[in-house]
């Protein structure tokens, strides 16, 4: 690897760091304004937000919207750290642990059938509006 290739490549795993530390403190605040018991608002409501804006991103990115290192600061970066699938894994084996499996089975299904659906839409509304 030349010093050249090296140094890009430095830039783009700082690209990814800085825009991961912005999505996770986001993630965080998130997560202590939107409380609530019976439900994993806060991690659902990330993962949608997400979705949407990575659809966005992917679009920008296809069509040459963005540079690759704005897509690497916002979408593998600052999404990446904002989404979780990890806490939505935790918060479903918590809702079964609690016995709440019809809850854990509305969770799941909203996690896997609304976060591709709002990607699709960030895409289409980027489409429309970006292109």
């Amino acid at each position: 690897m030349s010093n050249s290739s090296a140094h890009h490549m430095l830039q783009q795993i700082g690209l990814v760091a800085v825009g991961g530390a912005i999505g996770a403190g986001l993630r965080y605040l998130i997560g202590t304004w939107i409380s609530y018991e019976t439900f994993p608002v806060a991690t659902i409501t990330v993962n949608l937000v997400g979705s949407f804006l990575l659809g966005i991103v992917a679009l920008s990115t296809s069509q040459n919207l963005i540079s690759s290192d704005l897509a690497l600061f916002i979408g593998t970066g600052l999404i990446g750290a904002f989404t979780t699938m990890s806490a939505f894994s935790v918060d479903t084996m918590e809702l079964l642990q609690e016995g709440n499996s019809s809850t854990a089975g509305i969770y799941i299904l909203l996690t896997f059938s609304l976060c591709p659906i709002l990607a699709w839409c960030g895409w289409l509304v980027g489409n429309k509006y970006l292109i």
